[in-house]
């Protein structure tokens, strides 16, 4: 059997090192030069014939992060890597994955040729914002799920009775799943986006009077559309100790300020982005286990564990 190797790339360092940790190998993390016009040149060394899986979540600076996993890529495969897997937690650009107006791009689709050009071989994602990246990328995708992983934390926090609540309804399957380890109904929020960084909520469908409540979602990126849904279900009677859970806890543009406001009880975000100045009430819960799994799996050439892979 091929060697297995970890290459970090410099978005989640701290994902990478858990990662290795499983799985009782060290992680390699690479040389990133910088040129003062801000060019990068990533360099690995000692993967010549290894199964390398390169751990870069395509982060804020979303498209700095996407050039050094690209070019960290390419690195791998003229070094003579044996097979490379890119392991993208987060997967930036799945939200543009179709045209609502004429001359847009579809950007899923451009990111996931890239990676395939790159030299990747496979593609391993946690919890996408799209399910039809898969149908997009010519290479094959692993897609994990944050759900095991953050369900138990909320059961710890959710009195019985609980309602998992989708904020909007591109969230519905991943509340769904929660509801189904929780054991809850779930309440689907309509919401109508104004701006990137401003939601309206129009209605819930589901009963929530009284009822303490989880808002499910993939991603908080400004915190704008949990800030909506909170409103409308404290308007509805919900109970006002609410949770809220997100795979992919981004965190951008004052969005702790935002969610602090709210006085939830509590925020859940994995590390599947790097997590820093949170505050004491959002809690970060590592997928490290998940990830090192599947990469244990992938590297034996066996099926991954049904329960750390998402339902489509």
């Amino acid at each position: 059997m091929t060697v297995l190797r970890i290459v970090s790339g410099s978005a989640n360092p701290d994902l990478a090192s858990a990662v290795s940790n499983y799985l009782g190998i060290e992680s390699d993390g690479c040389c990133l030069q910088r040129f003062p016009d801000g060019e990068l040149r990533p360099i690995v060394e000692n993967i010549c014939g290894s199964d390398v899986y390169v751990i870069q979540p395509t982060s804020p600076p979303v498209n700095e992060h996407i050039v050094e996993l690209l070019l960290l890529l390419d690195a791998c495969r003229r070094a003579r890597a044996a097979r490379v897997t890119a392991v993208v937690p987060y997967f930036g650009y799945a939200r543009q994955d179709r045209r609502t107006t004429a001359g847009q791009a579809l950007g899923s689709a451009v990111i996931a040729d890239a990676i395939a050009a790159a030299g990747a071989d496979r593609l391993v994602v946690v919890d996408p914002h799209t399910p039809a990246l898969e149908a997009v990328c010519r290479i094959p995708v692993e897609t994990l799920s944050g759900v095991p992983t953050l369900s138990g934390e909320l059961a710890a926090d959710l009195p019985q009775g609980a309602v998992v609540v989708a904020p909007d309804l591109g969230a519905v399957k991943l509340a769904e799943q929660y509801a189904a380890v929780l054991h809850g109904p779930v309440a689907v929020v309509r919401k109508q986006r104004e701006s990137g960084s401003a939601v309206a909520a129009l209605d819930v469908a589901g009963d929530v009077q009284g009822h303490p409540v989880a808002i499910i979602d993939d991603m908080i990126t400004t915190g704008a559309t949990i800030e909506a849904a909170v409103g409308l279900l404290r308007m509805r009677g919900a109970a006002p100790d609410i949770v809220v859970a997100a795979t992919h806890g981004l965190l951008v543009h004052a969005a702790v300020g935002r969610l602090h406001e709210l006085e939830l009880r509590r925020v859940l975000v994995t590390d599947s982005v790097a997590v820093r100045n949170a505050g004491t009430f959002v809690r970060v819960c590592s997928i490290a286990p998940i990830v090192a799994e599947a990469i244990a799996c992938l590297h034996a050439d066996k099926a991954l564990h049904t329960s750390a892979v998402r339902a489509q």
